[in-house]
């Protein structure tokens, strides 16, 4: 699943045949309300065809709202993920969940519907309701989010249809590497949330003399690292020149030793913002 990385509207073929941008704004954090709108907004007229949300973000109606401004949305250009949170587990729960998500979003499907954590007790039955989602073709592509090798393992016992997507903490300092291997083997296409790690790439040593080189910033080589282990990523902003410099990757390439150099920066757990899959209490 090798990318090509020519300009915003590059894809990724997903073992189901569906088209997914490499590139897409993530929302997570955005303020409910204007703040979300305006950013998917600017996001989408700059070219951006990828919006990521959840339900647990609370800003899902501000995303509908932004794309049937902009007349975007699923099957008219920008491809729409969501996901389904804890609580909302287990097959009748993510059910109703997901409706509650297309009323939210103000579309009759989205693109991409993701387990948000792995939660072993609801695994079987949350998949199957994905599963049954799938198959009534109100998501083009189901997958999973945060999950662990062990977790995708347990998950293959239970589904008739693979997880397509598995999206997770990853960047210069946490590269998962273990994750990427046991995706690549089973054809699941890894996707970065947080792939600047909550900003901690900016003044990083490396990634700035790096950047030198190619004119860039700390950011967009950090962007096109990921890109380059044929990673989708979904910076986080509400800025809208931050939301358009991040898309300068697509036009300057990192060498084998430069790609080296920034894998080099990988810290472990001790590099990690978020959560881990095997502690999470909520």
């Amino acid at each position: 699943m090798a990318f090509n990385l020519d300009n915003l509207t590059s894809t990724v073929t997903l073992t189901n045949g569906v088209q997914m941008p490499v590139f897409g704004l993530g929302v997570f954090k955005s303020e409910p309300g204007a703040e979300t709108e305006n950013a998917v907004g600017a996001a989408v007229e700059l070219g951006y065809q990828h919006i990521d949300t959840a339900a647990y973000y609370k800003n899902e109606a501000d995303v509908g709202r932004a794309l049937a401004g902009t007349g975007a949305g699923t099957g008219t250009g920008v491809f729409v993920t969501t996901k389904v949170w804890n609580s909302d587990q287990g097959y009748d729960n993510t059910l109703r969940a997901f409706d509650r998500s297309l009323e939210e979003l103000n579309l009759p499907a989205v693109d991409l519907y993701l387990v948000h954590w792995p939660k072993p007790e609801h695994m079987k039955d949350t998949w199957r309701a994905m599963e049954r989602i799938y198959d009534q073709k109100l998501a083009r592509a189901i997958g999973v989010s945060n999950f662990e090798p062990h977790h995708l393992e347990e998950l293959s016992v239970h589904g008739n249809h693979a997880p397509t997507v598995n999206q997770v903490e990853l960047h210069p300092y946490l590269t998962q590497q273990a994750v990427r291997d046991y995706c690549r083997e089973h054809q699941i296409v890894v996707e970065a949330w947080s792939p600047l790690g909550r900003g901690k790439v900016i003044g990083d040593a490396v990634l700035k003399e790096i950047g030198k080189a190619h004119n860039r910033s700390e950011v967009q080589v950090a962007l096109r690292w990921a890109l380059q282990h044929d990673i989708v990523v979904i910076p986080k902003s509400v800025n809208r020149d931050r939301i358009a410099d991040n898309t300068r990757v697509f036009d300057f390439t990192l060498s084998a030793d430069e790609m080296a150099r920034i894998d080099g920066l990988h810290v472990g757990e001790a590099g990690r913002v978020g959560p881990h899959p095997d502690t999470i209490s909520f």
